[in-house]
């Protein structure tokens, strides 16, 4: 069979399309996990530079900045001017046990008293660390609107007598952004080359996995090919010795009991071997219609539609109304056609012997890259216990359905609301 580059390049392409997207959707998950852990890494800086500082401040702080002793409060302001007030970080503020600023660097917020400070302090255990995006739009941030967005980080610290302090620093989102950029910088390179590799990996893989597959499927229509042709040289086998055995011996039987009955003795002599010679013709009628069944000659050398045709000119006779619609000048190739004629030939017989129908239909045509093959008659339907069993009698349906399943195809047999039994083939085209 030859090979069909064409299908390997349309194979490869639809790969690599698909790849090209998985690359994307990758890239894209990298770039937000490489955001989210530079965001991530960021808020950890500032929580690690706020814990410093706290320390340094606790280091210094005195019981009278509680009652606001003006030397306590003037200590702990040199301090945070000196050690903590240094981008990023905009703001400090140190908050009493009851909500109350004790200090901060805007000095007409020293004083105010307000719910959240107490709260916080009280939901913090020594040494924890929170961090949030400032609510600029509160009032105890009022004086931190000119700054822009702010991340506001605060601890507990203790002054020497054991009173639990709220340290909080407000540092500049913008350096959150910085240091994620910064980060995105380091790693997105490495994350593009690693996609850019992947992405070259895949044309060749995809190439490979194509071809396999391409010959995978050219040596298994080779050997569905291989075995039909065994089958159809058994069959026609089969044919040719009971048409040059029983049939010839069964007509030559017939002449002489007819040239036997011309010279008769008698009327009663002469109506039995008339009778014999009729039922021995009737025999090699039935035996030369079966041994077409077995091998028909006419598919290879007429077609399909006319092999289908002699196959379905007999129903009239067994009562049957046939109908038969072969889409004309369509090449299906030589596997299909044989794969369709025995299900055609397998789905009659069952007609035949199980369906007491009164109407059959055959229909054939192509559907983009298929065959289809439909057989429909109005017959009782197929009982729940007959469906796909091998047992009631449709074995030669069963063996059709291997042979059109090895050959990438299906077989579907279903019964209408409307009744009767439909047959479906499907076989790919070669």
């Amino acid at each position: 069979m030859p090979n069909r580059p064409g299908s390997v390049a349309r194979t490869v392409l639809t790969f690599a399309v698909l790849g090209a997207l998985v690359v994307v959707l990758v890239g894209v998950a990298g770039f937000l996990v490489i955001r989210q852990v530079a965001i991530d890494r960021a808020i950890e800086q500032a929580r690690e530079l706020t814990a410093f500082s706290a320390q340094v401040v606790e280091a210094r702080v005195a019981d009278g900045v509680v009652t606001g002793d003006a030397a306590a409060t003037g200590t702990i302001a040199r301090v945070i001017g000196d050690a903590v007030l240094h981008d990023p970080i905009v703001r400090v503020k140190l908050w009493g046990p009851d909500g109350t600023i004790l200090y901060s660097d805007e000095l007409r917020a020293i004083g105010e008293t307000y719910a959240s400070g107490a709260q916080e302090l009280a939901e913090l255990s020594d040494g924890q660390v929170a961090a949030d995006i400032s609510d600029l739009s509160a009032p105890e941030n009022r004086y931190e609107q000119g700054f822009g967005s702010l991340l506001e980080v605060y601890t507990p610290i203790r002054t020497p007598d054991g009173t639990r302090l709220l340290f909080e620093t407000y540092q500049r989102y913008s350096s959150i952004d910085e240091q994620r950029q910064q980060l995105l910088r380091d790693f997105a390179p490495v994350l593009m080359v690693a996609l850019v590799a992947l992405a070259a990996l895949l044309i060749p893989l995809g190439w490979i996995l194509a071809v396999r597959l391409q010959r995978s499927s050219q040596a298994r229509e080779r050997a569905l090919e291989r075995s039909l042709a065994m089958s159809d040289r058994e069959r026609r086998r089969i044919a040719g010795d009971l048409h040059d055995g029983p049939v010839q011996e069964l007509a030559g039987l017939s002449m002489r009991l007819s040239a036997a009955s011309a010279s008769a003795s008698g009327p009663a002599q002469q109506a039995v071997l008339q009778e014999s010679a009729a039922a021995v013709r009737g025999s090699v009628r039935t035996m030369r219609s079966a041994i077409v069944g077995i091998y028909p000659p006419n598919l290879e050398a007429s077609g399909l539609a006319q092999a289908l045709t002699d196959l379905t000119a007999r129903l009239p006779l067994e009562g049957l109304e046939v109908s038969l619609d072969v889409e004309q000048a369509v090449d299906l190739g030589s596997v299909a056609d044989q794969l369709l004629f025995r299900a055609c030939q397998e789905s009659l017989r069952n007609v035949e012997k199980h369906a007491a129908a009164s109407r059959v239909s055959v229909q054939v045509r192509r559907e983009r890259s298929s065959a289809i093959l439909e057989v429909r008659d109005d017959g009782r339907g197929i009982r729940e216990k007959e469906e796909g069993s091998s047992a009631a009698g449709h074995v030669g349906l069963q063996i059709v359905r291997d042979l059109v399943r090895d050959a990438g195809g299906t077989v579907t047999v279903s019964s209408p609301p409307e009744g009767g039994t439909v047959v479906r083939v499907e076989v790919p085209v070669t």
